[in-house]
């Protein structure tokens, strides 16, 4: 076992009971790339079976409350939740948002007391249009460039990919920059370069869609290079 991290922000688009009449007329919108990350909780458990690794996982969906975001960030709640009472977004993010941060930062504390380092993939995926803009990418690895580890593991990461299946198109800090807000980004605040390096791992959701074998290729692939990587990426 090494101190490999993965978590699912996204994995789900469940909406719990008491809420689900603030739902009724948002049903498809519930089953779009904006409620959820489609693929993600299959990836995160393959790869937990080979990386033999804590997963922390949310089915909760991000229309409900947005567990990738700090509580400060203006989309922590969407255009659903927002109007709701305060003491109703102050439930929502007791009983959703503080349990998965909380069990993040519990996993990092237990593989920083075995390990005294942990690396920290967050398993997401992304719609392949935006705004009418299709995206360019297989795959995106997201990290803060101002951190030697997350910058030098991702060029490694990208490198390993490629040369399992040089077809795909790997991209860096896309179709987001890994330095935005976010987990990776909170948990950064909390943890020095040197104990925490806090990857995002974007899979273009084209690949889960279609299913299939090559969906079960491209987790493979991945499951595979993490592993091609791991004596480097702990020394």
């Amino acid at each position: 076992m090494a101190p490999w991290l993965l978590t699912c922000e996204h994995a789900g688009n469940r909406i719990p009971k008491r809420f689900a009449k603030l739902f009724a007329a948002h049903r498809e919108l519930l089953k779009t790339h904006r409620g959820w990350d489609p693929g993600t909780l299959a990836l995160g458990k393959h790869l937990q079976s080979k990386l033999k690794c804590p997963l922390v996982v949310t089915e909760i969906s991000r229309l409900l409350i947005e567990t990738n975001r700090s509580l400060h960030h203006p989309s922590l709640f969407s255009a659903i939740t927002r109007p709701l009472p305060k003491s109703l977004r102050d439930e929502l993010i007791q009983e959703y948002y503080l349990p998965h941060h909380q069990e993040v930062e519990r996993q990092i504390d237990s593989l920083k007391k075995k390990f005294g380092k942990v690396l920290h993939i967050g398993v997401h995926s992304f719609t392949p249009v935006m705004d009418g803009v299709e995206r360019n990418a297989d795959i995106g690895l997201l990290y803060d460039p101002r951190r030697p580890w997350e910058r030098e593991f991702c060029s490694r990461w990208k490198k390993a990919i490629l040369e399992l299946d040089g077809s795909l198109q790997v991209r860096m800090n896309y179709p987001y920059r890994g330095a935005s807000d976010g987990l990776t980004k909170s948990m950064r605040q909390k943890h020095s370069d040197e104990i925490y390096a806090g990857i995002e791992l974007e899979v273009n959701q084209r690949w889960p869609i279609h299913a299939g074998s090559p969906w079960k290729k491209i987790m493979e692939l991945l499951a595979t290079s993490l592993i091609l990587l791991e004596t480097q990426a702990f020394q």
